[in-house]
């Protein structure tokens, strides 16, 4: 079946509203679930199910992941002929927006594709089901990763697979620099800057050292992180300081004055551009910070062999601040009419190996580790490479940081506002760290 085999299956897609559906949607679905006694405030046991039945499986992604994902349905059906799958998928920008809509409607999909920042803002409007009550074998999953989805001690999402927060790097435009390669496992955050300028100066003009980091909130948890701090607590609130908040800020600053990335203006451009139209991914830049599943497309916009680096300062702090970050949850519907086909769907997409085989490293590297295991002589030679990044970094990563709070979906806009004011120079690094405090302690305190 081909992918426009899958749209006409699953009929017309929902109207993606404009921003800000999502957070009313959300609201107006605070009474969802219930009907399936398996979490949501549901009182009532389930009752029996009666297949053949029909369950929808939400999910965001590329055309590539349409049809991979066409193919893992495909073998789960072919096992399971009782149970028919409905696709329902589309790109990022429209995925939350939708999805709040069928929520608010009350056709919220049986199996649903999560995110870290919206996984406690569904959870706590009764939408999402507790998967520990279902019958879904995580045992092959480490218990540090399983803790990403887990709320008060419920289960609302099971990762697919795991990613690392990292220092992408060319070691192409470094030598052409004149700049040896950072030891990742010493450079301190001032190293990061010195190399970074080196780079610029060496390189000629045109090409930079790296590409500006403030945009995305997990550099700054690593920060904290190794500071002995954590950007949120396991209570829901901020932990990080304003100190460590203004001193994430100011590298951006320090970068800039010495030539190691590029100016606000154009820096705002290749932000806007992603990881293919950053300077990674033009031959513009030797560094820049990225997800490990990120490595394949960088590579293959760059036409260069690229290479994963630990972040710096891992071991000028308290401790360690990197960590494996679910890619993306699994997560049921609380009010499905179909909870045990349901978690049967998930089980199959978490620990069979044939949906492994299809995959690969598309949700990240699978985070049942026996079937991640069973992929790595299949992977291309980058994924290889970032497979084995992950291994390297596994004993030394300390744990995992807590599910973000409810609100936590409007950091990644605090984060983009807050950090192009630091580089037009509009506010100073202090002035934005209490103003990112402000804000992110007011998005979720609403």
């Amino acid at each position: 079946m081909s992918t426009n085999g899958l749209r006409t299956r699953r009929g017309k897609r929902l109207a993606a509203s404009a921003a800000g559906i999502a957070a009313v949607a959300l609201t107006l679905a605070g009474c969802g679930g219930g009907d399936s006694g398996i979490g949501g405030g549901g009182d009532e046991p389930a009752a029996a199910e009666e297949c053949p039945c029909e369950i929808r499986f939400a999910w965001w992604g590329s055309d590539t992941r349409h049809e991979s994902t066409e193919q893992i349905i495909e073998a789960f059906e072919a096992e399971n002929p009782d149970i028919t799958v409905v696709p329902d998928f589309t790109d990022w920008d429209g995925y939350w927006d939708k999805l709040a809509t069928s929520v608010a409607a009350g056709d919220t999909p049986d199996v649903i594709t999560q995110e870290e920042r919206y996984i406690s803002d569904y959870s706590t409007k009764n939408v999402l089901a507790d998967l520990s009550q279902l019958d879904i074998d995580t045992s092959k999953v480490d218990d540090s990763v399983l803790a990403g989805g887990q709320i008060e001690g419920a289960q609302y999402g099971i990762p697919t697979g795991i990613n690392a927060y990292a220092m992408v790097a060319d070691p192409e435009i470094f030598a052409d620099a004149g700049v040896d390669m950072p030891d990742d496992t010493t450079w301190t955050w001032e190293d990061y800057v010195t190399t970074a300028n080196a780079v610029s100066e060496g390189a000629g003009e045109g090409v930079w050292g790296t590409q500006d980091y403030g945009f995305n909130e997990a550099g700054l948890n690593v920060m904290a992180r190794q500071r002995g701090e954590t950007l949120f607590t396991p209570e829901g609130e901020l932990g990080v300081s304003e100190q460590t908040v203004a001193d994430f800020f100011q590298v951006s600053l320090d970068l800039m004055e010495g030539g190691g990335q590029p100016d606000a203006a154009r820096t705002v451009e290749y932000q806007a551009a992603g990881p293919e139209g950053g300077l990674l991914g033009t031959n513009q830049g030797a560094m820049g910070v990225w997800w490990t599943n990120q490595l394949g497309a960088l590579t293959d916009s760059s036409g260069h062999e690229l290479e994963l680096l630990r972040l710096p300062g891992e071991t000028e702090g308290e401790r360690t601040g990197m960590y494996y970050k679910p890619a993306m949850f699994y997560s049921v519907s609380a009010d499905t009419e179909y909870p045990e086909s349901s978690a049967k769907f998930v089980d199959f997409l978490l620990n069979s190996q044939e949906a492994a085989d299809i995959m690969l490293t598309d949700r990240g590297l699978p985070a049942n580790t026996e079937v991640r295991e069973g992929i790595l002589g299949e992977l291309s030679p980058t994924d290889q490479k970032m497979a084995d990044f992950m291994a390297d970094l596994e004993d030394e990563i300390v744990d995992t940081p807590p599910v973000p709070p409810h609100g936590s979906a409007e950091i990644a806009d605090i984060m983009e506002r807050v950090n192009t004011d630091v580089l037009f120079e509009r506010i100073t690094p202090d002035e934005a760290a209490t103003q990112f405090m402000d804000e992110f302690n007011a998005a979720i305190a609403d």
